[in-house]
């Protein structure tokens, strides 16, 4: 089980994320989101066009994970003032619990090594007691809580978590 991490790079990779983006949001969020705010995150945040926006304008890098040929997940990071922004991880349904989010973060771990980065840090949902076990696992810890307003009505309510990267 070894999972490649290919960059999104081209409008064509861009289109395909996407994709697996909608699929993964549609299958994952439904316990946490309405529909009507699933449509609405991910036409704003996992579009093509948000996607691209991101990676041309604001710094982020997307990788899809690949083992063999089968499409895993994918994930999305950003470097911000010494540390990493851990943006999205996402599964598939069917590769979950298989260590592959393990190797995602070890995959993120060397890119802070790699880059002198100080540490990562991301948001997750307050609700989502699954993934926040599973950072804290990873030794991620709470740093605050935070409520931001999205837009149209919506509000993403998170915990802020951090994971400090020793860089020797």
């Amino acid at each position: 089980m070894s999972v490649e991490f290919a960059p999104v790079i081209t409008p064509g990779q861009v289109e395909e994320l996407a994709e697996l983006a909608s699929e993964i949001w549609h299958e994952y969020f439904p316990c946490l989101l309405t529909d009507e705010q699933i449509i609405y995150m991910v036409d704003r945040f996992q579009s093509a066009h948000a996607i691209s926006d991101q990676i041309e304008k604001q710094g982020y890098e997307y990788f899809v994970l690949f083992d063999n040929e089968e499409k895993l997940g994918y994930l999305g990071i950003q470097p911000q003032e010494g540390t990493l922004f851990l943006s999205k991880i996402y599964l598939r349904a069917p590769h979950r619990g298989k260590g592959y989010a393990s190797q995602g973060f070890t995959f993120i771990e060397q890119v802070c090594r790699d880059r002198a980065l100080e540490g990562i840090w991301l948001t997750v949902n307050r609700g989502n007691e699954q993934a926040v076990n599973a950072y804290k696992a990873k030794g991620f810890r709470v740093v605050r809580e935070q409520k931001v307003d999205i837009g149209n009505g919506f509000f993403m309510d998170d915990y802020v978590m951090q994971k400090d990267i020793p860089l020797s």
